[in-house]
């Protein structure tokens, strides 16, 4: 039996150290903020300074212990490398990390250019693994840790017209799953949280094309966009102490939405 079942004992993550990879704005700032409101000594990074510090300094007025911010662009490895160190240099350790940090271009497949390809992969595939590589060699020597990496509708039932950031997701979902196959003899467990369609700055302008949101809603069974702060249960209970025996799963928190296509069909099934 495990020390304690309570709820308050089973969930924490009090105390822990959490870095959020893509954590200034949208989802990855939703999931710091819950981890920083329990007690967790948070680090967000991002490229943009500004915007960093500001979240940092949001977060931090509602939390007990101070939200830091570390500038990485996780495209690149010396970045990469500097933003886990100085973590580790602060705490001794990094208990989980959550691998947020993504972007997207939406085009059709004819129109995608190497450029394109490059920064979208170089992001969410190339950097993501490289984040979850750096801190893993950490994990494992500690034989303790947990790595939430942000996947997708897209990972195993891919949209069209975002062939790249398609392809990317697919790949984190088997990278997730390799990950957990490989460290879980140390004892570092690696899932995935894979959001449906959830309304942030960055879609906004997407899902007020009336035409889109009732597409959105209609096939999503909850009726809803989902938001940020969504995901933000699911984060938690994947760095708890609840999840101890969870490992290489993509969890779907999307509404619904891959539970079944929704197709329309009369009530009296056409008969």
């Amino acid at each position: 039996m495990p020390s304690s079942l309570r709820m308050n004992e089973l969930f924490s993550v009090d105390g822990q150290v959490v870095l959020v990879s893509g954590g200034s704005r949208g989802i990855g700032k939703a999931i710091a903020a819950g981890f920083a409101q329990n007690g967790a000594h948070v680090v967000v990074t991002g490229r943009d300074e500004p915007t960093l510090q500001k979240t940092a300094a949001e977060l931090s007025a509602e939390a007990p212990h101070p939200v830091l911010p570390h500038v990485c662009d996780v495209s690149r490895l010396d970045e990469i490398h500097a933003t886990v160190d100085a973590v580790l240099d602060r705490f001794d350790r990094i208990d989980t990390l959550v691998n947020v940090a993504g972007v997207n271009r939406r085009k059709p497949a004819l129109d995608v250019t190497p450029e394109d390809y490059d920064f979208i992969l170089d992001i969410n595939l190339r950097g993501a693994f490289f984040m979850a590589q750096a801190v893993g060699r950490h994990m494992v020597e500690r034989r303790s840790g947990s790595q939430i990496h942000i996947a997708s509708l897209n990972t195993d039932r891919p949209l069209v017209n975002v062939l790249p950031y398609a392809a990317s997701k697919a790949g984190l979902g088997h990278m997730t799953r390799v990950l957990a196959a490989e460290w879980g003899p140390a004892g570092v467990r690696v899932n995935a949280l894979a959001p449906g369609f959830i309304l942030t700055d960055l879609t906004r302008k997407l899902w007020s094309n009336q035409q889109m949101l009732q597409w959105g809603e209609t096939n999503t069974p909850l009726r809803r966009l989902g938001r940020p702060e969504d995901m933000v249960g699911t984060a938690l209970f994947l760095a708890s102490p609840a999840s101890a025996f969870l490992t290489g799963q993509i969890v779907y928190v999307d509404g619904g939405f891959n539970a079944a296509v929704i197709w329309p069909i009369p009530e009296d099934g056409g008969m």
